[in-house]
């Protein structure tokens, strides 16, 4: 992958006024886990005759670095089950300190055993492991995979390997909600930063989201009672909110796209791994970058798709959890347009 950089261009900003400077890139919609909350059981992925190859991906991301982009996470469906996929990060890996300041990703935590430290060699310093529970028949019934310890395995791998490791997970009523502050626990004695995350009404799942949807208002009250939480001013680029935990000596980010909208200073766009566009995970708005990517002209074809995608960039999202069996606030599911 060794693709001449773009010239560069004027930074994307959007008609709100908001500068964009983190791309988060998806690099397949497949996954190994089937997790309740995200997709159903028999989940049905694109054709990979669809999807970019790695040179593509690694053409689209110098575009965007070239137009301002800081900060790349990649992301999928589960990014470690792309194969090749340490080649992308060392060919990202490049751009580091010559117009991107971070790489990072989103894992499962499957796979991270085999591959911890070829990624730390490549450039990355950074990873955040979605891990909803230590309780190993509750990650079997919620995953519907019963792989808990190579999990485990895969963060420890990490760690040694140099990365630093943020936990995220989702908060769940009535499956982890009473093991949030020993989770909490456990990931700051390891010496990892976490995040909680609201369920997001994105996608058919075969379950109702509501019976599970916990505000995180109301979790933060819960670990008000039994800890000292200071509002943190560290910031991680994307939308959650820390505080630090005195008792625990580790950092808790809070991610509320239902109780707290937090739009108003977003700076990210979302590319799935077939080349589309999303100007925020909670809009149906696309821009086909693909398709220009691929045309006889495409710095000019992509030129164009980045401004109209500016122009039409939303002011918010409208998710909203709020009564049984409501319907999900865009169709695809998480793993599409990239977790």
């Amino acid at each position: 992958m060794n693709a001449s950089p773009p010239s560069a261009d004027a930074p994307l900003i959007d008609r709100f006024a908001r500068r964009i400077t983190y791309l988060r890139l998806s690099v397949t919609d497949r996954c190994d886990l089937r997790c309740a909350y995200c997709m159903p059981e028999r989940m049905e992925f694109l054709p990979k005759a669809e999807v970019l190859s790695l040179e593509e991906l690694h053409r689209l991301s110098l575009h965007f670095i070239a137009r301002g982009v800081r900060k790349i996470r990649l992301t999928g469906g589960e990014p470690l089950v792309r194969r090749d996929m340490v080649d992308l990060v060392r060919a990202l890996g490049r751009k580091l300190g010559d117009g991107l300041d971070e790489l990072t990703m989103t894992t499962n935590g499957t796979r991270l055993a085999e591959f911890a430290g070829d990624l730390a060699a490549a450039g990355l310093r950074r990873i955040n492991v979605s891990l909803d529970t230590l309780d190993r028949e509750a990650f079997a019934r919620l995953s519907r995979r019963d792989v808990l310890p190579q999990v485990l395995e895969g963060i420890a791998a990490a760690r040694e390997a140099g990365l630093r490791v943020k936990i995220n997970a989702v908060a769940l009523k009535g499956i982890n909600e009473d093991e949030i502050p020993s989770l909490v626990e456990w990931a700051h004695g390891q010496g990892h930063d976490m995040t909680l995350i609201e369920v997001m009404p994105l996608g058919e799942v075969e379950g109702d989201r509501f019976d599970h949807y916990l505000p995180l208002d109301a979790v933060r009250r819960n670990l008000e009672s039994r800890w000292t939480l200071t509002a943190s001013d560290a910031r991680s680029g994307g939308p959650a909110r820390y505080v630090d935990i005195a008792e625990t000596g580790g950092r808790l980010g809070f991610i509320t796209p239902l109780t707290g909208n937090f739009c108003d200073g977003c700076n990210r766009v979302r590319v799935t791994a077939t080349g589309q566009l999303y100007m925020c995970l909670g809009g149906e708005g696309r821009v086909d970058l693909r398709a220009a990517l691929r045309s006889d002209d495409p710095d000019g074809a992509l030129a164009e798709c980045f401004a109209r995608a500016m122009g039409e960039k939303q002011e918010r999202h409208s998710f909203v959890i709020d009564r049984p069996g409501g319907v999900p606030a865009v169709s695809r599911h998480m793993s599409t347009t990239g977790g």
